[in-house]
């Protein structure tokens, strides 16, 4: 099963479309501190199996200074991130990679395509 936890920067609005979709959503600030470091949030995903869904462009640095495999990193690369305006990029991005978010996957999602990177990113 996908488990998305989904960062501060982006609104818990988030939460209910990814759940719509049959998938275990929690966002950050309902699991851990608000003002926690990435690699805390980082942590708390990779130790209970979710996904990290961001605006922050830190966590896939973070993946590639530390040559991590884990967590699998969504992030949305658009101006407007609310589910309103990017949901149905983002769902479907995860639908496309399902099998690669399970191994460990860096995806970047904008308004014009999905891609994917496998971790470690080298």
């Amino acid at each position: 099963m996908i488990k998305i936890v989904v960062d501060m920067n982006l609104p818990p609005r988030w939460v209910p479309v990814l759940k719509a979709e049959g998938w275990d959503a929690v966002h950050w600030s309902s699991v851990g501190s608000p003002g926690a470091a990435d690699a805390e949030v980082l942590g708390y995903a990779k130790e209970s199996g979710y996904a990290v869904l961001t605006h922050d462009l830190d966590f896939g640095a973070i993946l590639a200074a530390t040559g991590g495999n884990a967590p699998s990193v969504i992030q949305v690369r658009t101006q407007d991130v609310f589910p309103e305006a990017i949901g149905p990029l983002v769902i479907a991005a995860v639908r496309q990679f399902k099998d690669e978010i399970e191994k460990g996957v860096l995806i970047s999602v904008d308004e014009k395509r999905s891609r994917a990177r496998l971790l470690p990113l080298r």
